[in-house]
C-alpha cells in the first residue's frame, strides 16, 4: 500500500491590486523621554546612596592622593545625611531666585539637617569627603579625632588626648613633576630634583604616622610652617570629627579658619558625604578633550586600582 506525501500548504493569496503598503510607526518620543528620565534618576540614586566618582583637585592629600586622581567614594558606610544626594544645590539664576524666595543667602540648597539614617561613626584614619559649612564644593580629608577627643599640635606632631601620635621619618617621596603636580610654588620649588632617569621629581619629606587604633599612613612634613604646625588643644564635640590632610603644611582642614578657606574646626558628622575606597585612574594634566590619543598618554598607569583603606599595624 503506497502513501503519497502531504500536499504543501496553499500559498498566501496576493494582496489585491491597489492595496497601500503598511505604514511604518513613528518614533515614540514620549517613551524615549521617559526612558531617559528613569535612566538619569537611576544614576542619581546610585550616586546618592551607593557610590560616586570623585576628582582630586589639589595637593592637600599628598602623597596618598595627588591632583588628577579619580577615585570611588562609597556613600553607605556611615549612613546617609543631608549631604548624601548628588544634587544638593540648584545653581544659576533660577537657583538664586529660589534661594531668595526661601530666605537663603545665595543658591537654593538643602539646609543643615541634623542626624543620619543608619548612621555609623567613621574610624580614625578613614579618608572621607566632607562638605564645608560655607561652601558647596566637597573637600577630602583624613579622620584624626573622634567625638570626645582632645587634639593638639606641637612642632607638627599631633597629640590625641595628650599622647603624641607615633611618627617615623622615611626616605623622601619622589613624586613625578607633571602638569598636575608642577612643584613650582615658593614652598616646594626648592624640592625639585632630577632623578637617575633624567626626569624631574618633587622630593617630598615623608613621615609615617600611626594612630592609637593601629592605622598607619604616610604624610608630608615640609618643616616648621606656622601656624598649622602648632595648635592649642581642641576638644572635639559630640557628633563631630577632627579632619586633617596628609600634606600637613598645604591643607586647609580643621586647623584652618573658614576665612582662610579651611573647615574652621571639628566638622559635624552630618557633613561627611562618604568614604574613599580606591583610585580608578589618574591623569597627569596633559589630556585634551579633542585629542583621544592624549586620553591614554596622560594616564598615570601605576596609580590605577590603589586602595585608599588605611593599613593597620599589628
Amino acid at each position: 500500500m503506497s502513501t503519497e506525501p502531504p500536499a504543501p500548504p496553499p500559498a498566501p493569496a496576493d494582496a489585491p491590486a491597489g492595496t497601500p503598503p503598511a505604514e511604518k510607526k513613528g518614533t515614540d518620543w514620549w517613551g524615549e523621554i521617559k526612558g531617559v528620565f528613569w535612566l538619569v534618576l537611576a544614576v542619581l540614586a546610585f550616586h546618592s546612596f551607593v557610590a560616586k566618582p570623585f576628582y582630586i583637585p589639589s595637593e592637600s592629600m599628598m602623597p596618598t592622593l595627588i591632583k588628577g586622581d579619580r577615585l570611588v567614594v562609597t556613600k553607605f558606610p556611615y549612613g546617609w545625611s543631608y549631604v548624601s544626594p548628588s544634587i544638593t544645590r540648584i545653581p544659576g539664576p533660577i537657583g538664586l531666585e529660589l534661594g531668595r524666595i526661601f530666605g537663603q543667602p545665595d543658591y537654593l540648597s538643602i539646609p543643615f539637617i541634623p542626624g543620619r539614617l543608619l548612621g555609623h561613626t567613621p574610624q580614625r584614619g578613614d579618608i572621607v569627603i566632607v562638605k564645608p559649612r560655607d561652601q558647596y564644593t566637597d573637600y577630602i580629608k583624613r579622620v584624626i579625632g573622634l567625638p570626645g577627643d582632645t587634639i593638639s599640635l606641637k612642632d607638627g606632631t599631633v597629640s590625641i588626648n595628650g599622647v603624641p601620635v607615633k611618627r617615623q621619618f622615611l626616605a623622601p617621596a619622589m613624586i613625578p613633576v607633571d602638569a598636575n603636580v608642577p612643584c613650582d610654588t615658593d614652598m616646594v620649588a626648592p624640592l625639585r630634583v632630577t632623578g637617575p632617569d633624567g626626569k624631574l621629581y618633587c622630593q617630598m619629606p615623608l613621615v609615617r604616622e600611626t594612630l592609637p587604633n593601629g592605622v598607619s599612613y604616610n604624610t608630608i612634613d615640609l618643616g616648621d610652617i606656622p601656624p598649622v604646625d602648632d595648635m592649642a588643644p581642641v576638644k572635639v564635640p559630640a557628633g563631630h570629627l577632627f579632619l586633617m590632610g596628609d600634606n600637613r603644611d598645604q591643607s586647609a582642614d580643621s586647623r584652618v579658619s573658614m576665612e582662610n578657606h579651611g573647615l574652621g574646626g571639628p566638622m559635624p558628622i552630618e557633613n561627611i558625604g562618604g568614604r574613599a575606597e580606591f583610585i580608578t585612574f589618574s591623569l597627569d594634566g596633559t589630556s585634551s578633550l579633542f585629542n583621544p590619543l592624549s586620553w591614554f598618554t596622560a594616564m598615570r598607569g601605576s596609580r590605577a586600582g590603589t586602595s585608599l583603606r588605611p593599613e593597620h599595624v599589628k
